[in-house]
């Protein structure tokens, strides 16, 4: 049987109207993050790629591009509602489905690849990466939640990398810091990355449920996972060499281009169909 990664990409958005077809560097948006799911599949082999969308003009781009589209109800506000709703409109059947943001062009495709690698290996019903991150990395964080309480999502796993518990707090707090840090070069802060691959049976118990009670109070759709009670694991990844979290705004536009410019263009281009 085949993986399939879908990529939600709604064309509405109110600060960056037609934000998938947005230039980045040059390139749309869309088009750098289909990039990444082409490197990820090459790489792994046995993966589908879709573009899920609600909007002719994104289908239409593309299409232009060689991928596959389905358009999906404008109703749905959700990634992941819209992967499921992909998912289902493919009419075939899937091991793991993966939701790759579409506004997110500077995922690591060896993220893709670990998460899929483990999930092949696992029995577990989502996967998800984390970076666990050194003293730097950590203090970056702190500092950065002081002007933004609600960035960066930690994660609390078990040693067999059951995940535990998430949340936009610094998990878990360190008794004896400063000792700890003589000892090691990483901290136990393990900061989680917004990729998921689900068992499709998983996916649709997700989207059957309502919003749980921590989910809504946190902001993070996983603890619903959590809560329902499906198996989660973390799995360990390094960081990635350009991180940024998804592209909302003119200004994160900027700020994506300077980070291209200071650490090299990751597009990698991908044999196209015509």
């Amino acid at each position: 049987m085949t993986d399939l990664i879908v990529i939600p990409a709604r064309y509405g958005s109110t600060r960056l109207p037609g934000k998938p077809l947005h230039p980045v560097g040059g390139r749309a948006l869309l088009e750098r993050v289909a990039a990444v799911a082409h490197q990820a599949a090459g790489r792994t082999g046995g993966v589908d790629i879709v573009v899920a969308t609600d909007d002719a003009r994104i289908v239409a781009a593309a299409s232009g591009w060689g991928l596959d589209t389905v358009l999906t109800s404008p109703a749905i506000t959700s990634g992941s509602g819209r992967t499921l709703a992909a998912m289902r409109a493919t009419g075939r059947s899937y091991d793991l489905v993966v939701n790759l943001q579409g506004d997110a062009p500077f995922t690591a495709p060896e993220h893709i690849v670990e998460m899929l690698a483990a999930a092949r290996a696992s029995g577990a019903d989502v996967t998800t990466p984390v970076v666990q991150l050194d003293w730097a990395r950590l203090d970056a964080l702190r500092a950065h939640k002081l002007a933004a309480p609600a960035s960066g999502t930690t994660c609390i796993r078990a040693a067999d990398g059951r995940a535990l518990w998430f949340s936009k707090a610094i998990l878990p707090f360190i008794r004896n810091e400063d000792a700890l840090r003589q000892q090691t070069a990483l901290s136990p802060v393990l900061q989680h990355i917004g990729l998921y691959c689900y068992r499709p049976a998983a996916l649709a118990a997700f989207e059957a449920t309502p919003p749980s009670a921590y989910e809504q109070l946190e902001g993070l759709e996983q603890l619903r996972l959590i809560e329902i009670g499906l198996s989660v694991r973390a799995v360990a990844v390094a960081p990635a060499r350009i991180t940024m979290s998804g592209i909302d705004s003119p200004a994160d536009v900027a700020r994506a281009e300077r980070l291209i410019a200071e650490h090299g263009d990751p597009f990698i281009d991908w044999p196209r169909r015509t």
